[in-house]
């Protein structure tokens, strides 16, 4: 395998896949190099694309333990957060922000939910504007059961401990400079 070697723009001392490569990302990333597209520009690509690769991975795994218990991933997040909460209830906004998505998401999510008989809706007790979304008993069973099954995926993701904290670590920068939190 060769070494690919720094360029003027700050690039790395990587190496460089050959044409027997099977990381078809850093193939393509050889692709955008020669293209002319090199620098910063081949490594975001290359970043970008592993990136989303892993997030078909990850969503690919953890949907594959949550069928048995009819649940996406989004549902079971939020199933997990109305767990977590005091009351085991939450406005459909608040739900919105703290799962950082639409409210029409949200909204079609717990449709779902509710004609699973895992949720349900109810009156604000104080505001009448407001309406909760609550856990039933069969969400609060089924959410801890899933829990345990989604946890088998967290608890082995195919990398060292250190390996995830790098990764936490890196992506959070991402998130960071471009206004995620």
């Amino acid at each position: 395998m060769q070494v690919v070697e720094g360029d003027a723009m700050g690039g790395d001392d990587r190496p460089a896949p050959d044409a027997g490569s099977s990381d078809p990302i850093a193939l393509a990333r050889v692709n955008w190099e020669e293209a002319g597209w090199g620098g910063d520009v081949a490594v975001g690509m290359e970043a970008v694309t592993s990136v989303m690769r892993a997030h078909q991975i990850m969503l690919a795994r953890i949907e594959h333990v949550l069928k048995p218990f009819r649940l996406t991933f989004a549902r079971f997040e939020l199933l997990r957060l109305l767990a977590f909460s005091r009351r085991g209830a939450l406005p459909i906004s608040r739900t919105s922000a703290r799962l950082q998505v639409h409210v029409s998401s949200v909204t079609h999510a717990i449709d779902r939910l509710e004609h699973a008989g895992l949720v349900e809706r109810r009156p604000h007790p104080t505001d009448g504007r407001t309406t909760l979304v609550a856990l039933t008993a069969a969400g609060r069973n089924t959410v801890e059961e899933a829990t345990l099954a989604v946890n088998e995926v967290f608890g082995d993701l195919g990398m060292a401990r250190a390996d995830c904290e790098a990764l936490v670590a890196a992506v959070r920068v991402l998130r960071r400079a471009n206004g995620d939190f």
